[in-house]
């Protein structure tokens, strides 16, 4: 069987590329190096065949968010996305602790001092939110739909960017640390204006569309995208790692879900020289170390309202955050690095089983970092929940150097395939007015590594699928997404 595209990765941005080609009548082959699809969005059993453990990815705001998830609708295709009341916590030492409910007044109330600040920083763009996700997660060169939407960013930027206004208002060490918590999912040095802008896109998203959970596990988005891509023609091809362009034969357009280093490899000296130069200059940032834990019981949080969050930062006052942050994007190694936790099982009681349940936890680390993360993560967490180590019953940790091994677009353990600095936000992962167009006749890139930038929105597959149906099938109108009927 010939096709008219193929896909290589299927994370969750080759999957979206895959959909949206196959939703525009292309014929579509998909290959994965890995014995299963999904890339980010694996779940499996570790360690007790009846608990489930998220791989990757656990927790997903921008799949209630993005404009290709909002088209698609996981819900109508029996995803469910379970949200906490509280999306997101921060216990702070002596016992206390930060919260981001999904009300906003509530968080305000919460916050006290701050609460009216709170508001005033995230209201108008939780109030606009659609628009402000959409021009975040567009392609950086798009006039934005929603004109307020720049203005209200632009506005607050500036306040959360440097160390000169410290977060804008917010005076109070609970809303100051809760907020810079947010913002080091930026996975660098902070404060910075992606930090800021990371921390403006996922607070203000807690009190709009949420931080949801899929039930069951991340592999429900995953496999959701693959039945979509099957009804509609496409073709998986699995345990099959693609390391030569050659091996696709003359299929005519090409979608790569990989990183600049994994093409370079993947298509060498067919590349000029000067877009191999700017792809060697290509930077990548701090790693992640990832701790799997089997447990039998919950957390045991010393503060009881970190127990109802989906997800929990460690990572103490802002200016702890803020060292550490800057330490590790500096290659320095610290030993109470910032970490994030997830029980799923608090929001999915689906997740345990027989009292036991799977924890899931990240911890930023250097790049590169080959330290064993279980012992580093486990007394972090129990800095915030004594006791914790008792209701372990197993374990599992994977460095930032391996986890280069099990996916190569980690490089370093860089699970945002590529440091979220300014100029790579807007120049990912070269300078060019098409980002996803390579100098290769009909070959794109749809990784991570292209606007705008990583998370589990598969915007950057959709932005690729798009560009290259414009420029070589003269669509102009983008596919429906939605399920039929």
């Amino acid at each position: 069987m010939t096709f008219d595209a193929a896909v290589v990765g299927t994370g969750p941005n080759g999957l979206a590329a895959g959909v949206t080609l196959a939703r525009a009548g292309l014929r579509v082959a998909l290959f994965e190096a890995a014995d299963t699809i999904g890339g980010g969005l694996r779940t499996t059993s570790l360690f007790d065949s009846d608990v489930q453990h998220d791989v990757c990815a656990a927790v997903h705001p921008m799949a209630a968010a993005s404009a290709f998830f909002r088209r698609f609708d996981l819900p109508a295709r029996g995803v469910r996305l379970l949200q906490p009341d509280i999306p997101y916590a921060h216990p702070l030492p002596g016992g206390r602790a930060a919260a981001a409910w999904r009300s906003l007044s509530r968080t305000a109330a919460h916050l006290g001092p701050d609460g009216r600040r709170w508001m005033q920083l995230l209201g108008p763009l939780a109030d606009r939110s659609p628009a402000v996700v959409d021009l975040l997660l567009s392609d950086q060169r798009s006039v934005p739909g929603d004109l307020l939407a720049p203005l209200l960013l632009g506005a607050r930027v500036p306040s959360l960017a440097t160390r000169l206004t410290p977060f804008g208002l917010l005076r109070t060490e609970p809303a100051r640390a809760l907020l810079t918590g947010v913002a080091a999912h930026a996975v660098g040095r902070l404060p910075s204006v992606t930090s800021a802008a990371v921390a403006l896109l996922l607070a203000h998203t807690a009190h709009s569309t949420g931080w949801p959970l899929p039930e069951g596990g991340s592999a429900r988005i995953a496999d959701a995208l693959a039945a979509d891509i099957t009804a509609h023609g496409g073709v998986f091809h699995t345990g099959q790692r693609i390391r030569d362009l050659a091996e696709l034969g003359d299929v005519p357009l090409v979608l790569l879900d990989v990183g600049p280093k994994e093409f370079l490899a993947m298509a060498g000296p067919r590349l000029p020289e000067r877009y191999r130069r700017s792809l060697r200059r290509y930077r990548y940032g701090p790693g992640a170390a990832k701790a799997d834990f089997l447990t039998d019981g919950p957390i045991p949080w010393t503060n009881p309202l970190v127990g109802r969050a989906g997800t929990v930062h460690l990572g103490g006052t802002r200016a702890d955050i803020v060292r550490r942050e800057t330490a590790t994007a500096a290659g320095r190694p610290v030993e109470d690095p910032f970490v994030l936790v997830v029980d799923p099982a608090v929001t999915d009681p689906t997740r345990e089983a027989g009292g036991r349940r799977p924890v899931w936890a990240y911890a930023h680390v250097p790049h590169g970092d080959p330290r064993d993360p279980v012992d580093l993560i486990r007394r972090r967490i129990e800095e915030y929940a004594p006791g914790f180590g008792d209701t372990i019953v197993a374990s599992r940790g994977l460095s930032a150097r391996q986890y280069e091994e099990y996916n190569p677009n980690y490089v370093g353990g860089d699970i945002g395939a590529g440091a979220l600095t300014l100029r790579q936000s807007l120049a990912r992962p070269v300078a060019r007015w098409n980002p996803y167009e390579t100098p290769l006749p009909g070959v794109y890139l749809c990784s991570a590594a292209t606007p705008p930038g990583p998370s589990v929105h598969g915007m950057c597959g959709h932005h690729a699928a798009l560009a290259a149906l414009r420029r070589h099938h003269g669509l102009r109108t983008p596919p429906a997404l939605a399920p039929y009927p």
